[in-house]
């Protein structure tokens, strides 16, 4: 009976609650492998959609554009008497008696076996041979693309996934290009994607949210590692001072490279030889900028204003330095999320090294085999009932066994922040363990075997008060207990003799 706007809120509500107890309810069962638990998390994320999608249709009816809802209450639930109220309730009994009479089949009609089908399906999850289901990257078409790019260099797979996030190496002239940008680009887009596929739960645009907030921060203060944000910089001290030369041959010193970056800045022709970049920058050390002669400039749309020129391209190319800067801030994140990933694959490119084609070949169809019979291991999982502990060989160990060694009995320990040992042996050996030596620590107490058996912070507190007492009656004082002979053999201790010498007496 969704035909009606109040119907159609209240079946939205309870979608929510079922949804929610679903979700919860499949995160509190605990996986049987780690292909089981991918299927969980896209499961409650499916699930999690179906509550967004649900909440938006339910923020629309209460926005009420069209004044439905408020139509409908108006209709339904107000009267001006009581009688009017009755008739109003009676005359809409009998509109559900005909509408349930034409449509026998509506009050069969549940949701609920639609929402337990949620918990049995199994997610379709597109992984490539290379990535074995989450647990590699496939890297190889970044790889590819890096090595055969201007700001790369030729090496091993191996050791490109080692250095994959280390963009320090590369130049600030390479970096600016559109060859570059596409490049991060393509990488974003990657781990994206495979951070998704293998954690489908973390919420990677509240990530990125985060990031690009202190980003910006960091970005006006000047704080990104490798980038040089120019508009914290005084627009009066160019990159290189004029004053400072006082002959073109200087300014030559400094290299093409670095005179073009001045030329470039400044609106200028950057091109020739060394020497003529060197001249062409030379003049302005005695002619405004705005008073050169136009053919030193480079070719813009309009040559009236050179100096707006100059600064719109300026501006353009620290807008173009800031969104590479931020994309590699987030691909150093992406990195971070998926290090333990990083380090499976480097380990898995340098194990493929060694590997001949065949052994490669039968190493994949293994894995292809445990994969298949993950499920099957899921249904033929052991029998234990009692919750026994597992022995050496995977199976519960015998409960007369178990009863043996006492290990249903648990002990407490307070200094070890209330950790609990199951069986006497596990609780004796326990107090030379780490955990129970940090407590001590922690209390100033040494562990010696004065404390064993002893779990009480107020009872090892109160026994060691005790031993440094008993330590201080019978502790050796040297300036009462040693003694000194005179030549007279008169017997003195250490403080008497001391200050006899001391006055000349002795």
């Amino acid at each position: 009976m969704a035909s009606t706007v109040l119907e159609a809120t209240r079946a939205a509500h309870e979608d929510l609650e079922r949804l929610e107890r679903l979700a919860v309810r499949e995160l509190q069962r605990d996986p049987a492998n780690s292909r089981d638990r991918l299927f969980q998390s896209h499961r409650v994320r499916h699930m999690l959609d179906l509550v967004v999608s649900t909440s938006d249709k339910l923020v629309e009816i209460y926005e009420d554009k069209d004044n439905a809802r408020k139509d409908e209450i108006n209709t339904h639930l107000t009267a001006p008497s009581q009688n009017h109220l009755f008739a109003k309730y009676y005359e809409r009994l009998k509109e559900i008696r005909d509408y349930h009479r034409r449509n026998p089949s509506a009050r069969f009609v549940s949701t609920t076996d639609d929402y337990e089908e949620l918990l049995k399906e199994e997610p379709v999850i597109e992984f490539t041979g290379e990535e074995a289901f989450g647990r590699y990257l496939d890297l190889h078409e970044l790889y590819n693309e890096f090595i055969n790019s201007k700001f790369g260099t030729p090496m091993e797979y191996s050791a490109y996934v080692g250095s994959f996030s280390q963009t320090e190496k590369i130049s600030q002239s390479h970096k600016t290009t559109r060859q570059y940008k596409e490049y991060l680009e393509h990488i974003l887009e990657y781990l994206t994607s495979f951070l998704y596929r293998t954690e489908p739960l973390q919420d990677i645009e509240k990530i990125f949210a985060k990031l690009e907030s202190e980003f910006e921060e960091r970005w006006a203060n000047g704080e990104v590692p490798g980038w040089v944000n120019k508009s914290t910089e005084n627009p009066e001290e160019p990159e290189i001072d004029l004053d400072y030369y006082s002959t073109v041959e200087e300014l030559v010193e400094l290299g093409p490279e670095k005179l073009k970056q001045a030329l470039a800045a400044r609106g200028l022709k950057s091109g020739g030889t060394g020497q003529q970049r060197a001249e062409r920058l030379f003049l302005l050390k005695h002619t405004p900028l705005e008073q050169l002669d136009k053919k030193h400039f480079a070719k813009v749309p309009h040559t009236k204003d050179v100096s707006n020129a100059a600064s719109n391209g300026n501006n353009f190319k620290d807008d173009l330095k800031k969104e590479i800067a931020l994309m590699e801030v987030k691909m150093r994140r992406l990195c971070e999320l998926l290090d333990e990933v990083f380090v499976r694959t480097k380990e898995n490119a340098e194990k493929k090294l060694t590997l001949t084609y065949e052994e490669m070949e039968a190493e994949r169809e293994e894995e292809e085999v445990q994969a298949d019979t993950e499920s099957d291991d899921e249904d033929q999982q052991i029998y234990n009932p009692l919750k026994l502990p597992m022995g050496w060989d995977g199976k519960p160990i015998p409960y007369w066994l178990y009863k043996l060694h006492g290990l249903g009995q648990e002990f407490k320990c307070e200094i070890c922040g209330n950790h609990s040992y199951w069986g006497r042996r596990a609780y004796e050996r326990h107090f030379k363990e780490w955990r129970h030596q940090h407590g001590m620590r922690c209390l100033g107490i040494p562990n010696t075997k004065n404390f064993n058996e002893i779990t009480s912070i107020e009872e090892a507190k109160g026994l060691w008060e005790k031993i440094q007492a008993r330590q201080g009656l019978n502790k050796w004082r040297p300036d009462l207990e040693e003694e000194y002979e005179d030549q007279e053999g008169n017997i003195y201790n250490k403080k008497t003799y001391a200050d006899l010498q001391r006055q000349g007496l002795i």
